[in-house]
C-alpha cells in the first residue's frame, strides 16, 4: 500500500485534475458519513421517539427506494449534460437541504417531514456519487483505474468514519435529542459546500460526455430509457453482470445484518463490554469501516491476480463464512454472558462483511468503468445505485416483519447465508453463458 501511495503522487502531477475530482469525493463522504449518523441519533437511538422494526424499516424506505425508482432515469443526464455542472448544482442543492433539515430538527419537526427532506438529501448524495464515478475515467489512465479506486475507497471510507463520529461526538456532548441532531446534521453540510467550491473549479465538459456523445436522441427519451438502457449494458458485459450479481446479493444481507444490528443495540445490557445506542452503532460502523480499508489494501492484488469474476466469488464465499461462524451467536445468545461474546463476534463480523462487500464493490467499479463505454457508464452507475438500495430497503422489509424486537433469530441469520450461497450459484449459471458464448 506505501508503494501505492507512493507511485500515486505522480500520477495525482500527471493528472492534475485527480485530486480536485478525489477530494469532491472525500468531502461528499464525510458530509454523508456524518449526516447519516445524525439522523440515526436523530429517530433510531433518540430517547425522544421511539421506533419499532416495522417503523425503522419504512424510516429506511422513504430515504431510499424513491431515488432508487429513478435513479437509472437521472443516470441519463450523466451521460448528457455536463457533469461538472451537475455535481456543482447537487453540491448546492444538498447543502440547502440540510440547512431546511437542520432547522426542521430545532422547531421540532415530526418524523415525516424529516424522513422527506432526508430522501431528498440522501438521493443527491448518491447522484453526487455516481457522477463522480462516472467521471472518473475522464481524468485518469485506465490502468490506473483499479488501484486508484482502492485508494480513494480507503481514504473515503476513513472520511465518512470520521464524519459519522464527529457526528456521535456532537451529540454525546449536547446530549441525545432533536436539538444536538439538528447540530450534526447543520455541521455535516460543510461536506457539500466544499464539494460545490471544488466542482466550480472544473472547466465546461471536462468531466464528459464529449459534446455529441449522446446521439440524436431527445434528453426526454434518454431519461426515459435510462433503466433499460443501463440494464442492457449491463448484461451485454458478463463481467459486469457477475459484479452486479455479487453487489446485489451482499446488499440484501448487509440490510437484514443492519436492522439486527440496530435492534441488537438497542437492548440494554450490563454485562456487554461495547456500548449500546448510538455509540455502540457507531463502533460497529468503525469496524465495517476497518475491513472496508482492508479490502482497499487487497483489491489492487487480488484483481489482476484472480481476474474479476473469481475475486467476487472469493468475497461472496468469505461472506457466507463470516455470516455463520460471527453473525449467528447473536440470534441463540440466551444469557448475559453468551449476549457479551456474541457482541464481540459481531464486531468482527462487521469488519468481515465490511471487507467482503467492499470488495465486491470495488471489483464492480472496476468492471464498469474498464468495460462501460463512456456515453452508458453514467446510466450504469445510477443502476448499481438502484441495486444498491432496493435490495438494501427490501431486505429491512422482509427482516421487519418476521424479526422479533430484541433482533434475535437464527432464521434470519441463516437465511442470510443462503442468500450468499445463491448469489455464488447465480454466477456460476451467468459464467456458463460467457463460455457458451465463446
Amino acid at each position: 500500500m506505501r508503494n501505492l501511495l507512493r507511485e500515486s503522487h505522480g500520477v495525482f502531477r500527471r493528472n492534475p485534475r485527480m485530486p480536485r475530482l478525489a477530494l469532491l469525493r472525500l468531502a461528499a463522504q464525510f458530509g454523508d458519513g456524518m449526516f447519516q449518523a445524525a439522523l440515526s441519533g436523530a429517530i433510531l437511538f433518540n430517547p425522544e421517539r421511539e421506533t419499532d422494526p416495522l417503523a425503522i424499516a419504512a424510516g429506511f424506505a422513504v430515504l431510499l427506494l424513491p431515488y432508487s425508482i429513478l435513479g437509472p432515469y437521472a443516470g441519463a443526464l450523466l451521460d448528457r449534460w455536463d457533469r461538472r455542472g451537475v455535481l456543482l448544482v447537487a453540491s448546492v442543492t444538498r447543502a440547502v437541504l440540510i440547512g431546511v433539515a437542520a432547522l426542521a430538527l430545532f422547531g421540532g419537526a415530526g418524523e415525516t417531514p424529516l424522513l422527506i427532506l432526508a430522501l431528498a438529501v440522501v438521493g443527491i448524495s448518491r447522484f453526487v456519487l455516481a457522477g463522480v464515478s462516472a467521471a472518473l475515467p475522464r481524468v485518469l489512465e485506465r490502468r490506473w483505474l483499479v488501484p486508484m479506486n482502492s485508494i480513494l475507497a480507503t481514504v473515503a471510507s476513513v472520511c465518512a468514519g470520521v464524519g459519522a463520529a464527529a457526528a456521535v461526538a456532537v451529540i454525546a456532548v449536547l446530549g441525545a435529542g432533536d436539538a444536538a441532531a439538528a447540530v450534526a446534521v447543520a455541521l455535516s453540510g460543510v461536506g457539500s459546500v466544499i464539494g460545490a467550491v471544488l466542482a466550480y473549479g472544473f472547466g465546461p465538459r471536462v468531466l464528459g460526455p464529449e459534446r455529441g456523445s449522446a446521439g440524436s436522441a431527445s434528453t426526454v427519451r434518454a431519461i426515459a430509457t435510462g433503466l433499460r438502457t443501463g440494464a442492457r449494458a449491463v448484461w451485454q458485459s458478463v463481467q459486469v453482470t457477475t459484479a452486479m450479481i455479487g453487489i446485489g446479493a451482499h446488499r440484501i444481507v448487509f440490510g437484514m445484518n443492519t436492522l439486527i444490528m440496530v435492534l441488537v443495540l438497542r437492548q440494554p445490557t450490563d454485562q456487554t463490554q461495547m456500548s449500546g445506542g448510538l455509540v455502540g452503532f457507531g463502533v460497529a460502523i468503525g469496524f465495517a469501516a476497518a475491513g472496508m480499508l482492508t479490502a482497499a489494501i487487497l483489491a489492487p492484488v487480488l484483481i489482476p491476480r484472480l481476474g474479476k469474476p473469481r475475486t467476487v466469488l472469493l468475497g461472496l464465499v468469505t461472506a457466507v463464512i463470516v455470516q455463520l461462524t460471527l453473525v449467528t451467536p447473536i440470534a441463540v445468545a440466551s444469557t448475559d454472558a453468551a449476549v457479551d461474546n456474541a457482541h464481540r463476534l459481531l464486531l468482527l463480523g462487521a469488519f468481515g462483511l465490511g471487507l467482503a462487500g467492499q470488495t465486491i464493490k470495488l471489483t464492480g467499479d472496476a468492471s464498469m468503468q474498464m468495460d462501460i463505454d463512456d456515453d452508458r457508464r453514467g446510466q450504469v452507475f445510477a443502476l448499481q445505485d438502484t441495486v444498491f438500495n432496493i435490495t438494501f430497503v427490501l431486505a429491512i422489509a422482509a427482516t421487519a416483519l418476521v424479526i422479533p424486537a430484541d433482533g434475535h433469530s437464527l432464521g434470519v441469520v441463516l437465511t442470510g447465508a443462503v442468500v450468499y450461497a445463491l448469489g455464488i450459484v447465480a454466477i456460476a449459471l451467468n459464467a456458463r453463458r460467457a463460455r457458451a458464448a465463446g
